[in-house]
């Protein structure tokens, strides 16, 4: 009776852990859906979602079995919620196992005789273990140069993208993503009908474009019924590097200045959310391609995430050089690389972008209204900006470079105002006073001033208890 008992404890047990693991994760809160005002994600009952994404691009060719999990759980650890990969990156694509992602054409009716290791049981097994770490997969279903070397017609499009929807639409975690690092108006029509032939099948999962370099999709797919979200490339120049590619209202002049796509986006009807989906990566060259170039550190990629996020982006999407391409143990990678992947993802900036993610979910933050106007006087320029964002009783303002900056106090409700400073290496929060004027000027006293010196600053009404 006893053996019988502690049986019964033991499937308690296991079943306790079970649903404790399903609640924890998101989609257990409903399937991922625009805020009603158009700005934000939430999922079906309402649970804000806010994005924290990765580029492993070439996880589904690069990684086995072994590898990928150890991956997805490395980011799942670091905070990441969303990884973005492309599905191929040939016609045919060949993953860990010399599988291929075509064995006949863009007829896909025999890739299931490939076995458990083939190309699709394979990407298979990488979404369901990110279900199990709560990761989304952005699905970049093909990359846009593909397609502009003819790779893709709009006929393949329609049977590829069926093939797809079929497959993944019952997966909890599937967010598609058309394009790679295309301008949407190269190939338009394959665009349209691979959107077109997902959606006739799947009507579930959130769908956008991912553009080329300094474009946005606001350019050619704002109105298209299938897209639910923006995405835009701010690219991996600086501001000295302008190769005049930009669109009309984010010109490669303005370079590293992510926030004015953002700002571009919002400006747009109907409202939908945006997403920077590729920033400068960490340890990548400065303009991308020659390695003899000094490379963007933690400091930048910190600078684009806070940038975009408090100018109204509904999350982020961070990159490494090394992660996203999975470069293993070859002496040099693309762009230079010389760390491997597992080398990447111990990297300061892929490790702090959980504290930009815990600061947002830690406020109200669907209230966040981007608001200039909060800092007093003339605002910054380039590094100098002050990019600044309110709630109800709450607001957030980010200096790149510590330098003293006036900030407007009563933009938000309260006749006392509490301040912290909050240090986004460690997601440190600093006591930094409590005010009860309209105005007051801030400046980080134990740091020096200069780039990379950043920082956030919190105030509240001092009535509020976000901090506890």
């Amino acid at each position: 009776m006893s053996r019988f008992f502690n049986l019964i404890f033991r499937l308690s047990l296991l079943m306790y852990a079970i649903n404790v693991n399903a609640v924890d994760l998101p989609w257990s809160h409903g399937d991922l859906k625009v805020t009603r005002d158009g700005r934000y994600f939430c999922h079906g009952d309402g649970t804000p979602f806010f994005w924290m994404g990765d580029t492993g691009w070439l996880l589904p060719e690069r990684l086995d079995r072994e590898e990928a999990v150890e991956y997805l759980s490395g980011a799942s650890a670091a905070g990441f919620n969303v990884v973005q990969v492309q599905v191929i990156n040939g016609v045919p694509a060949y993953n860990a196992y010399g599988h291929c992602s075509h064995p006949s054409g863009y007829d896909f009716s025999s890739v299931e005789n490939e076995g458990n290791d083939g190309y699709w049981q394979h990407l298979d097994y990488i979404i369901d273990k990110a279900a199990d770490e709560g990761i989304y997969i952005g699905m970049v279903c093909i990359w846009g140069g593909l397609v502009k070397g003819g790779k893709m017609n709009v006929d393949e499009a329609k049977a590829y993208g069926s093939f797809l929807a079929n497959r993944y639409r019952d997966k909890p975690n599937i967010i598609w993503i058309m394009g790679g690092d295309i301008r949407g108006d190269v190939k338009s029509d394959v665009w349209e009908a691979l959107a077109q032939s997902i959606r006739s099948v799947d009507n579930r999962h959130l769908m956008s474009f991912h553009p080329f370099g300094r474009t946005s999709s606001i350019a050619w797919f704002h109105n298209a019924p299938w897209l639910d979200f923006n995405m835009f490339q701010s690219g991996h120049r600086r501001y000295d590097q302008i190769r005049g590619d930009g669109d009309d209202k984010a010109q490669a002049s303005q370079a590293e200045d992510n926030w004015r796509y953002v700002e571009a986006a919002r400006e747009m009807q109907p409202a939908k959310p945006v997403i920077d989906a590729e920033p400068s990566y960490e340890e990548i060259p400065q303009g991308l391609h020659d390695p003899a170039e000094p490379w963007w550190k933690a400091p930048d990629v910190r600078r684009y995430a806070y940038w975009s996020v408090l100018s109204g982006a509904a999350g982020h999407t961070y990159g490494h050089s090394s992660v996203m391409q999975m470069k293993k143990d070859e002496p040099v990678g693309a762009y230079g690389a010389v760390k491997t992947w597992r080398e990447g993802m111990r990297d300061e900036g892929y490790n702090q972008m959980r504290y930009l993610r815990r600061l947002m979910e830690m406020l109200p933050y669907h209230e966040l209204v981007p608001d200039q106007s909060i800092v007093a006087g003339e605002n910054g320029q380039r590094y100098e900006r002050v990019v600044a964002a309110r709630g109800d009783d709450w607001m957030l303002l980010y200096t790149y470079t510590n330098s003293p900056f006036t900030v407007n106090l009563d933009k938000i409700n309260g006749v006392k105002k509490r301040v912290w400073w909050y240090d986004v290496t460690s997601g440190k929060f600093e006591p930094a006073g409590e005010y009860a004027s309209s105005q007051a000027t801030f400046r980080y006293a134990a740091a020096p001033e200069g780039p990379g010196n950043d920082r956030v600053l919190l105030v509240t009404d001092a009535a509020a208890s976000y901090i506890k």
